[in-house]
């Protein structure tokens, strides 16, 4: 076959992924004076940012004057189940002003009170009220003004470029290779450091909030295989409500501002469940415990027919549901002709959140591999096993504006990287054969099969005998890759694109499989039905390379003065959920 002509690009700093932490960064570039390069596989307009709902959080005192970064500090560590790095934490939390400042600065239309101040509203598991919001459109309205800031910058953004493999010359990232999905174009982009903000891996589960084509696991692979490790791994989110139908949408969120306003979670016998599990807060209790209570009631033969339960709101007031959940409203109306003001939703926990990522160190996000940083979802150490609600979004902006001074330095005061052309032509064959094989075998239904495992093996309770079972039948899956051809057409290179995904889906369903097989015990989002109890010899994250498969990594001490404020007030008067 002829190969397809390669276009050589050359950029100070390549970021790879155009959601709100890549544009957060990229802004960062241009403002410090240096020649970015952002590129993506998805539409910049239509990034995976755009679905978060219900805020971003800062320790502003608007509502609560008595707030402060401390509290906001402990209440992440304690419901990270302490496996957050403290560093990370604080770094976080710090910064989480300035993240909001950015965007007003940038047009951000937050709700306001009457008086001015930004609105902020109480998320589950957080002390005080600091989660500013833009109605359930939070994420969405971030996306623009990082995009409208970005487009006064003149930021040179690509985002039909799928990146398969970063160049590495010895321990140094020097680019990355990929090509376009839109014609085939190979692209060879040289770089003299690299972010990677390319999302997590929660598409690899049968219902998810991802959708299709994303959050395949694309970071973790581009990561892994230039030598970097991941950290926690099997530590995902589970959101309590996704919806179970049409079959091409399964997954889809239900804001849980739909029990923030008083929806109720009943069975298929119309028992209203939630006192079983958490008496005091009922719908109101922490996402992994609500997402723990659905799965129960339908392990147990309490669910519905199709493997949920359902979610009422049709005893509120029209008003309202119209008012408050309007993107719940139009989104049920839209996907299955529902009208939520008088019938129930069915649903079911889905994989909504990467907690886990590739390692990185709390103070610039480097990865080990010199030059490579990675943010946002793609990274790890903020969420420990459980992420608070509105945390990843101010993760993004503060990370973001961090590491892209850090990577500004480094490009600044480094010399160029030494290239090596055996890794660009290793990157080349990958694709070239991929292209000429003449293989059955269909990225598409290999796909399907790793969602199946993972859905069935490392859902929201895993055991020790699943796990491995899981491992074994994802092996099977692997042997079969030598089949795997891709066959673009005139519509573009998606099914080339397709089997990338898969390479991605693979390794991080592997790292996941193993991580979770070693963390023997239950804690957060972690449920081992043979280890039901928390170990506290297991507070320790997990570290997984392809080489040396899983290790331990102890945590650093947290500040005394911030666990101090640890709080126990399990009080849901007044506070919406994650």
């Amino acid at each position: 076959m002829t190969r397809t002509e390669e276009r050589y690009l050359s950029t100070n700093v390549l970021v790879i992924g155009t959601g709100g932490a890549g544009l957060r960064a990229s802004i960062e570039l241009k403002e410090v004076g240096m020649d970015v390069l952002a590129v993506g596989k998805r539409r910049q307009h239509d990034a995976h940012t755009t679905l978060a709902a219900g805020g971003i959080n800062a320790a502003l005192g608007t509502m609560d004057p008595q707030d402060s970064w401390q509290q906001h500090a402990a209440d992440t560590l304690k419901e990270s189940y302490m496996l957050a790095d403290p560093r990370v934490v604080e770094t976080v939390a710090r910064g989480a002003a300035q993240g909001i400042e950015d965007l007003e600065r940038w047009g951000m239309p937050f709700a306001r009170e009457s008086d001015g101040r930004i609105s902020q509203r109480f998320f589950g598991a957080h002390k005080y009220r600091r989660t500013a919001f833009a109605g359930d459109y939070t994420g969405l309205e971030i996306q623009r003004a990082l995009l409208k800031r970005a487009r006064e910058l003149h930021l040179n953004v690509i985002d039909t470029i799928y990146i398969t493999r970063l160049l590495t010359s010895g321990d140094r990232v020097f680019g990355a290779y990929g090509f376009d999905i839109t014609n085939g174009e190979r692209v060879i982009i040289h770089a003299d450091a690299v972010i990677l903000a390319a999302g997590g891996h929660t598409r690899i589960w049968r219902r998810t909030s991802s959708r299709r084509d994303e959050n395949t696991g694309d970071s973790f692979r581009l990561a892994a295989l230039a030598g970097a490790k991941l950290r926690d791994a099997e530590l995902v989110q589970f959101h309590p409500s996704g919806i179970l139908e049409p079959e091409d949408a399964a997954g889809t969120l239900i804001s849980e501002a739909a029990r923030g306003e008083g929806g109720v979670l009943r069975n298929a016998q119309g028992e209203r469940f939630m006192s079983r599990y958490d008496a005091e807060r009922m719908e109101l209790s922490t996402r992994d415990r609500v997402a723990l209570a659905n799965f129960t009631e339908v392990a147990e033969g309490r669910g519905t027919a199709k493997g949920g339960v359902y979610l009422d709101v049709s005893h509120l007031p029209r008003e309202t549901i119209l008012a408050k959940l309007p993107r719940v409203y139009r989104t049920m109306l839209d996907l299955q002709m529902l009208d939520i003001t008088a019938d129930p939703m069915e649903i079911a926990p889905t994989a909504h959140y990467s907690m886990g990522g590739v390692w990185v160190e709390p103070e610039e996000h480097r990865t080990g591999v010199e030059g490579l940083y990675a943010i946002g979802e793609a990274a790890s150490g903020l969420h420990g096993a459980n992420r608070l609600g509105g945390n990843s979004l101010i993760e993004l902006m503060v990370y973001g504006r961090i590491t892209g001074q850090a990577a500004a330095r480094f490009a600044k005061g480094s010399d160029a990287p030494r290239r090596d052309v055996d890794a660009v032509t290793a990157a080349r064959t990958e694709v070239d054969d991929l292209l000429s094989g003449s293989g059955t075998e269909n990225a598409r239904q290999l796909q399907r099969a790793v969602r199946n495992i993972m859905t069935e093996h490392a859902g929201v309770v895993r055991n020790e005998a699943g796990l491995t079972t899981g491992l074994e039948q994802l092996e099977e899956v692997e042997s079969r890759l030598p089949a795997l051809a891709a066959h673009p057409d005139i519509a573009g290179f998606d099914d080339l694109a397709h089997a990338f995904d898969l390479l991605g889906s693979l390794l991080a369903a592997r790292a996941t499989l193993e991580s979770a097989r070693e963390r023997r015990e239950t804690r957060g989002c972690h449920n081992r039905s043979d280890f039901p109890e928390t170990d506290p010899a297991l507070q320790v994250n997990l570290l997984w390379s392809p080489d040396s498969g899983v290790e331990q990594e102890q945590i650093p001490a947290a500040d005394s003065d911030i666990t101090a404020l640890m709080h126990d007030d399990d009080s849901v008067v007044g506070k919406l959920l994650e």
